[in-house]
């Protein structure tokens, strides 16, 4: 079985004495495309925002790669390489394409005021890493064409992209992804989850909320159903289909 990249245990997250979060535990592992499903109100957006350290868990522990990570701010999480994007993308509306990926990328020289009094030709060499790599990550994506395009300007689906893309500046191991495909036109969805496909080829480990069962029970190679706060129950696809709590719960008839 292939090694836990991403390890949940009995974590809980309060709002005013509700528990979104309520003693919730599972593992996601590595090189396995694995979702996290479930009715609206179950959790699932609380605990992806707790593992990417958007919020502290009130109990319980969140490791990954081996490591705790729980009560990290988030961008000590993001230099371990774990990256959250986000449903609604929240580009730099006033940037080109180019450089919101710019500013996303780790930090490079120039950034202090000592760099650049003293290391001016480091700053110029540092800038031209940044660009060479974020226009390669633009070309892998397909947005290069849109390089110096205002990201205002660009559609639902684009931007989507464009979160991606702001994401794999950061070089992640692991990729929460909230609904990736949503509200984007079949055609612009289809080509983000197959870019999600070459990018695991490469390495690079997804795990996904998504509501569109059609996209989760065909790409997904493992399923994790929360409910009311919980994992109710976990497997493959065709487990998932067939269970009759998830069926109840969630899925319908």
């Amino acid at each position: 079985m292939a090694t836990p990249i991403l390890e949940v245990r009995d974590v809980v997250k309060t709002f005013g004495g509700i528990r979104a979060v309520d003693g919730c535990s599972f593992a996601v592992r590595s090189g396995v495309f694995t979702a996290l499903i479930g009715p609206n109100g179950a959790g699932k957006s609380t605990l992806f925002n707790a593992i990417a350290g958007l919020h502290a868990p009130d109990a319980g522990e969140i490791r990954f790669d081996g490591k705790r990570v729980d009560g990290l701010p988030p961008h000590a999480i993001v230099a371990r390489g774990l990256i959250k994007t986000f449903q609604i993308p929240r580009e730099l509306r006033n940037m080109t394409v180019l450089e919101n990926l710019m500013v996303a990328a780790p930090r490079v020289t120039g950034e202090r005021l000592f760099d650049l009094v003293r290391r001016p030709f480091d700053i110029r060499k540092g800038e031209a890493e940044v660009i060479r790599k974020a226009e390669e990550v633009l070309g892998e994506i397909g947005l290069r064409h849109l390089r110096d395009e205002y990201a205002r300007n660009l559609s639902g689906g684009q931007k989507k992209l464009l979160e991606l893309a702001r994401a794999l500046m950061a070089d992640p191991k692991l990729v929460l992804l909230d609904e990736p495909v949503a509200g984007v036109n079949p055609v612009l969805a289809q080509k983000i989850l197959e870019i999600i496909e070459g990018l695991r080829k490469k390495g690079v480990d997804f795990f996904l909320i998504e509501h569109d069962m059609d996209v989760v029970m065909r790409r997904c190679e493992w399923i994790i159903v929360m409910h009311q706060g919980r994992r109710l129950v976990e497997g493959a696809p065709e487990e998932i289909r067939r269970n009759p709590a998830v069926i109840d719960s969630y899925l319908g008839g």
